[in-house]
Formats: C-alpha cells, sequence, structure tokens
C-alpha cells in the first residue's frame, strides 16, 4: 500500500481545507453526471464523491473523469476489495468507505489515489491511526456527536484529521469547519433529488454557492 494512500499529503488536503466541502452524489442516470459535476464546479466545488449505491455509478465517474478534467472525481461507499479496482479503472481519483474492515485494509493497492476509510468511535479511529492513516472520514457524524466528538478527539489524536459526513449542513457547517483536525466535510444538501430528477441545475449551482459561501474558501 503506498504512502499516498495511507496519507494523501500536504498538497491534497490543503486543496480539500478549500472551500472545506465536499458533495456527496447518488446518481441514478448516467446521464446526470456531467451537467452535476459542472453545476457543482461553477460554484467552486470541484471535489465530487460519487457514491456507489446505484448501477449508474462507476459509469457517472467514468463519464466526469474522461470530459471535466478540473473536476476531481472520487467514488463512496466502498464495501469490498473489489470496488477498489472497479473505482479506479473508472477513473477516481480519491476513495472513500463509510466504515473500514481488515479485508479493505489489505487490499488497498499500491496506487497515488488518497482511499479515506471511515470511522465512528475512538477505537476505530486509532485502529486506523495505526494503520497508519493520516486523515479519514468521520460516519455518520450527526449521531456520533458531531463536532464536540472531534473536539475531544484532537487532543489524544493530534496526528489524525478527519472528514466527517452525515448530518452535516448550512446549520453546523461552521462549527467543523472551526476544527483544526477538520480538513474537509461531506454533505448533500445542496443537491435535492428532486432538483436532480428534474435536471434544474440552475438550483444546484445556486445552492453550491451558497454552500461555498459558508466554506472556507
Amino acid at each position: 500500500m503506498s504512502g499516498a494512500f495511507l496519507d494523501p499529503g500536504a498538497a491534497a488536503t490543503e486543496a480539500w481545507r478549500r472551500p472545506g466541502i465536499v458533495p456527496v452524489v447518488t446518481v441514478t442516470e448516467a446521464g446526470q453526471a456531467v451537467p452535476l459535476a459542472r453545476a457543482l464546479a461553477s460554484a467552486g466545488l470541484v471535489f465530487v464523491e460519487v457514491t456507489l449505491r446505484s448501477e449508474a455509478a462507476l459509469e457517472a465517474i467514468r463519464r466526469i473523469a474522461g470530459e471535466l478534467p478540473e473536476v476531481v472525481v472520487g467514488a463512496g461507499t466502498l464495501r469490498r476489495p473489489a470496488d477498489f479496482e472497479a473505482a479506479l479503472a473508472a477513473g477516481a481519483r480519491f476513495l472513500v468507505s463509510p466504515g473500514c474492515t481488515a479485508a479493505l485494509i489489505e487490499a488497498a493497492p499500491s496506487s497515488p489515489v488518497p482511499f479515506l476509510p471511515g470511522c465512528a468511535t475512538p477505537s476505530e479511529a486509532m485502529t486506523l491511526a495505526e494503520a497508519g492513516f493520516r486523515v479519514v472520514k468521520f460516519f455518520p457524524a450527526g449521531p456520533y456527536g458531531g463536532a464536540a466528538t472531534l473536539k475531544a478527539l484532537a487532543a489524544p489524536l493530534p496526528d489524525l484529521a478527519f472528514v466527517p459526513t452525515g448530518g452535516v449542513g448550512p446549520g453546523n457547517l461552521a462549527d467543523y469547519l472551526a476544527l483544526d483536525n477538520v480538513v474537509a466535510v461531506g454533505g448533500s444538501w445542496m443537491i435535492r433529488p428532486e432538483w436532480l430528477a428534474a435536471g434544474d441545475y440552475g438550483r444546484i449551482t445556486e445552492a453550491a454557492r451558497q454552500a461555498a459561501a459558508l466554506g472556507r474558501g
């Protein structure tokens, strides 16, 4: 497993910090992918995580990677070793899992693409830190104490940074981004399913602009 999988590096981490928001999207039709990513990127949100929750996900990643090089597209909801290979083949530039298993750690290929495994408790965070990871996902952030939990973890785990996801929105975004151990947050509040279904990318762009205005940019 390469160092980049464990530690994305200062340059990548700093890029995530501005504006500090990674939209988490689920597409049901591959044709939604490029206009959706373009709408988000036009508002300054150039990191986009496409969840592997639909049959269209890998093709969506492939189209974004092929048509929008300015967008850093990643794959989320990795659950099994085979997901690594499929996501990388589609062009994913970062990988995210909701939790982490020994099989996922063992299967992480030698690649420069960062992998953010998920954790929800101090014990899980310590296990990932012992494995060498430096940036991890905190999920589901809301039910597990949100920003208060991450603030409490900063002292005992000073070498670990987090990307909280789950229950993040305009009401608590500033609380997360004020923490030094938060690289960015993941969320989908700026992409309402009804807007996506209707192809109303203008409303998505406007919601993304409002989100970016609340970020670190």
